[in-house]
């Protein structure tokens, strides 16, 4: 893909990183000299050092081919301009951070995709690892709803059981969901079905649309997490 990303800050910089690595043609605008400069030397990507807000600064990236932006600077201001002048160019993929709650309407009204607070995401990411560190990692959908990666303890409720007899023993109710585990020796992640027995050590990727509350994480094995 050719992409444009808007700003080469404590964001956009490892987003370049994974653009570039991943074989993406990179237009990089950033305008402070000195980040520009670092940018340029470190990776293999084109580097504007210019304000990105005007029209000749995208024209001068190639927006007129690209098949998206990402703007990542750290003002709302500047990332709705960048994403108004990007309309303008008919980039098909459009995408900003946002800060401010307040502005997300804002975005959404233009019609671009956008990353709240990533500061925010990271707190709450943070205070979960201390909370509940049971779970690997997870991913928030929606104001409850929750998709989270999490180890079965050796005196787990559900460990030795399929999930036929986990629902038979309703163990997890009806808006739980195991969707993947990952099982030492395995290859590939298995897909679960109703004669799959659940082992100590898998590594389950569950969805849940209530969250993963400490009622949850036990019948996983773990006790030890405490209340959000």
């Amino acid at each position: 893909m050719y992409i444009i990303i808007v700003g080469a800050g404590d964001i956009g910089t490892p987003l370049i990183d994974i653009a570039t690595r991943s074989g993406n043609e990179v237009v990089v605008i950033e305008r402070n000299t000195q980040k520009a400069d670092e940018i340029a030397s470190e990776y293999d990507c084109l580097v504007l050092n210019a304000d990105a807000t005007t029209k000749e600064t995208l024209d001068d990236a190639g927006a007129e081919r690209a098949d998206a932006i990402i703007s990542t600077t750290d003002q709302d201001a500047t990332n709705v301009m960048v994403c108004l002048l990007a309309e303008e160019f008919d980039i098909p993929a459009i995408t900003s951070v946002v800060h401010s709650a307040e502005h997300m309407n804002l975005f959404r009204q233009i019609g671009v995709n956008t990353i709240e607070n990533p500061q925010q995401l990271i707190a709450g990411y943070l205070y979960r690892a201390v909370a509940r560190p049971a779970i690997v990692d997870y991913m928030r959908i929606g104001n409850e709803a929750e998709v989270f990666e999490i180890t079965v303890t050796e005196n787990a409720p559900i460990a030795g059981k399929t999930l036929t007899e986990v629902g038979r023993e309703d163990l997890l109710s009806d808006d739980v969901l195991i969707v993947a585990i990952e099982r030492e020796g395995e290859d590939r992640p298995l897909t679960p079905r109703g004669n799959t027995q659940i082992e100590a050590n898998d590594l389950l990727t569950v969805y849940s649309a209530t969250g993963a509350d400490p009622s949850l994480t036990d019948i996983f094995g773990h006790y030890e997490d405490q209340t959000v």
